[in-house]
């Protein structure tokens, strides 16, 4: 999962959570399939290790007292051929907001263990503000440090389990 931020008005700052996990469950039509992810908040990772460590204080994060952030969709609607809409609540810090992902199938292949891996495509766009990160800086030119948006992406692989390994 990667993120983007504007950072002094005018550039951006990409960075990502290293530890994601998650199930995706397909079922018979893709309306009654679903999605659930965990993002573990202290692998964020910019590059940069004084801002990561900024990013997980209590200015941002505050991975001591949310170590999770969690996703958990409430509606899949087919928009296209290869397109979704997955409808879900996105919890940060104590906050939990509706948020859209738009997503693109992006195909399957079969895996080295008899099973399929797919392959999706998403994206979102939240206000951090929304979700009580609201730390910021004024800039003597006018302005902020940071951003309100963050643009997320995310590149999904998932692996079929099959009925019997499930149970």
């Amino acid at each position: 999962m990667s993120f983007v931020a504007k950072h002094m008005m005018v550039s951006k700052v990409r960075g990502s959570f290293k530890n994601v996990t998650g199930e995706l469950h397909v079922a018979d039509t893709i309306e009654g399939s679903s999605v659930e992810a965990v993002i573990d908040a202290a692998s964020i990772d910019t590059g940069t290790e004084q801002r990561d460590a900024h990013l997980r204080s209590p200015d941002f994060l505050d991975v001591e007292r949310f170590p999770e952030l969690r996703f958990k969709s409430k509606q899949v609607e087919r928009t296209g051929p290869t397109t979704l809409k997955v409808v879900g609540d996105l919890s940060i810090r104590d906050v939990t907001r509706p948020v859209v992902l738009d997503v693109e199938y992006e195909g399957q292949v079969p895996n080295m263990h008899g099973g399929l891996r797919a392959a999706f495509s998403a994206t979102t766009e939240i206000d951090r503000d929304a979700f009580g990160i609201t730390w910021n800086m004024a800039l003597e030119t006018g302005g902020v440090l940071v951003g309100k948006r963050v643009k997320i992406e995310l590149e999904i692989a998932a692996v079929q389990i099959a009925a019997e390994q499930a149970a």
